[in-house]
C-alpha cells in the first residue's frame, strides 16, 4: 500500500485501505505468513523487493506478477520454480486458457469502479495508461463484454 501512495500521491490512505480490503476479498488465501526469516538469505538487485521472493517461496507461488521485471532475475528466481511476469503477460496467460473469464473479470472490476464509473473506453484507456497494451487489444474486441 506503501507503493500505491507513492506511484498514485492522490490516492488517501483510505482508498488504499479499500484497495487492500478489496484484493484480499478478490483473491481466496491472499496473505501470506511466515515468511520473513527467509528474507535475509535472499540477494535481488533491490533489497527492498526481497520479502516478495520470500512470500513466494513461502506459499510455493511458480508465478511473481510485477511490473517490475529487472529487479526478479530470472537466474535468481529459477532454483525456486519462480517466474516473474509482467502483467499484461500474466493476463493474456489467464485469457488463453479462457477467454469467457478474462472477460468477466474484466467486466466485474470495471462494474466495481463507481466514483467515478467509467465508459468501456475509459476504462480501456486506464488499462492503457498503466501498461497494460495487449490485455487492451483483447478487450477491444469484446467491448460488448465488459
Amino acid at each position: 500500500m506503501k507503493n500505491v501512495r507513492k506511484d498514485y500521491p492522490d490516492i488517501t490512505r483510505k482508498q488504499t485501505e479499500r484497495i487492500r480490503d478489496l484484493m484480499n476479498q478478490a483473491v481466496p488465501d491472499p496473505l501470506v505468513t511466515g515468511y520473513e526469516s527467509r528474507i535475509p538469505s535472499i540477494a535481488l538487485p533491490d533489497a527492498d523487493d526481497r520479502h516478495v521472493l520470500a512470500a513466494a517461496i513461502q506459499c510455493g507461488a511458480d508465478v511473481i506478477v510485477t511490473f517490475n521485471l529487472r529487479d526478479f532475475p530470472r537466474e535468481i528466481l529459477r532454483p525456486y520454480g519462480i517466474v516473474a511476469l509482467h502483467p499484461d503477460q500474466f493476463i493474456m496467460q489467464q485469457w488463453g486458457k479462457s477467454p469467457e473469464l478474462a472477460c468477466k473479470a474484466a467486466k466485474q472490476q470495471r462494474a466495481s469502479l463507481k466514483n467515478p464509473p467509467l465508459t468501456v473506453d475509459e476504462y480501456l484507456a486506464s488499462l492503457q495508461r498503466q501498461g497494460l497494451a495487449q490485455t487492451v487489444a483483447r478487450l477491444r474486441e469484446h467491448a460488448d463484454a465488459i
